[in-house]
């Protein structure tokens, strides 16, 4: 099989490829227009447009990501082809660490000690126990379910929610909108691992940042398309939501004329909370590409559902 590579470390992917499927003919950037006329499969994050246009024998696509939404908003896609993600392969631990410290800083307070310390105020606060500050996660996917049992296992009492219902020790699970209006009246932070489909963006709005306890914070690893971010920037204002840690935008680089650079009560970093780890994402690389080969059911992508 003829395997390209669209990648900003294609490179290491196509070794990383090679070794583990020493039959197949990988290929980069690199390749000749002639050679992308014949790929078999394309493994690609974020393709431009244009390379669609050149592969006109695709008899599959493995995102190498565990988000879809580029690749499924990308107008040249064909939708004839089946499409199979990255499901966690070591994502979910470092997403998991991200998570805790953007809990862990609204929890410790390390916020109001960042004022304090830019006035030069020395005065501790008192602390809230882990106890005292339930947590919800919204979406309960492979990442979610290990974002949500390791709160839990942190000591914090952990409110997850997904669309239909689900089971995870120690995790309070709510599902439906019932369930997400339930979960959000109870947490003091919310964290957000869904993924980009009509029926989740904009989901954090006017209503549901109202929701909240006043005094709650946002924590965002997952889509930047979930978050309405007038409502949001307006719920900081007014004092009703006390932070916000966010890592995925609408579009990115996030603009530099947004007015969520300057917000002084938002955290922003560059779409990093969870990288890819080459070994286990390769593992599951190769994997995809075989099953693909070899006619093997895998779970693939549902476009109209988003996921």
């Amino acid at each position: 099989m003829r395997v390209l590579v669209h990648h900003d470390r294609a490179d290491d992917w196509r070794e990383a490829l090679a070794r583990r499927l020493p039959d197949a003919e990988i290929l980069t950037g690199e390749a000749s227009a002639e050679q992308r006329r014949d790929v078999d499969y394309l493994a690609a994050w974020k393709p431009p447009a244009e390379l669609f246009a050149e592969l006109d024998r695709l008899k599959g696509i493995v995102n190498l990501g565990a988000g879809v939404d580029a690749l499924l908003n990308n107008p040249a896609l064909p939708r004839d082809v089946p499409i199979v993600k990255l499901r966690d392969a070591g994502m979910a631990g470092p997403i998991a660490d991200y998570v805790r410290y953007g809990v862990l800083h609204f929890q410790r307070d390390f916020d109001h000690y960042a004022r304090q310390q830019a006035a030069g105020e020395w005065r501790e606060r008192p602390m809230t126990d882990k106890a005292d500050w339930p947590v919800g996660v919204l979406g309960l996917g492979a990442i979610g379910a290990k974002v949500a049992t390791t709160l839990a296992a942190d000591g914090f009492p952990v409110h997850g929610w997904s669309r239909s219902p689900k089971q995870l020790d120690a995790v309070t699970c709510h599902h439906g909108e019932a369930g997400l209006d339930t979960l959000l009246g109870q947490v003091r932070s919310l964290v957000l691992l869904l993924p980009d489909t009509p029926a989740t963006r904009h989901l954090i709005d006017t209503r549901t940042l109202g929701l909240l306890p006043e005094g709650a914070s946002l924590i965002n690893p997952g889509r930047g398309s979930l978050i309405d971010e007038t409502a949001l920037l307006e719920a900081l204002d007014a004092g009703r939501l006390r932070g916000a840690l966010l890592d995925a935008f609408p579009v990115e680089p996030l603009p530099e004329d947004s007015p969520l650079w300057s917000h002084p009560r938002i955290l922003i970093t560059p779409h990093m909370a969870g990288p890819t780890p080459l070994g286990d994402a390769v593992d599951q690389v190769a994997e995809a590409l075989r099953a693909f080969e070899n006619g093997t059911p895998q779970p693939t992508i549902d476009p109209a559902a988003g996921y």
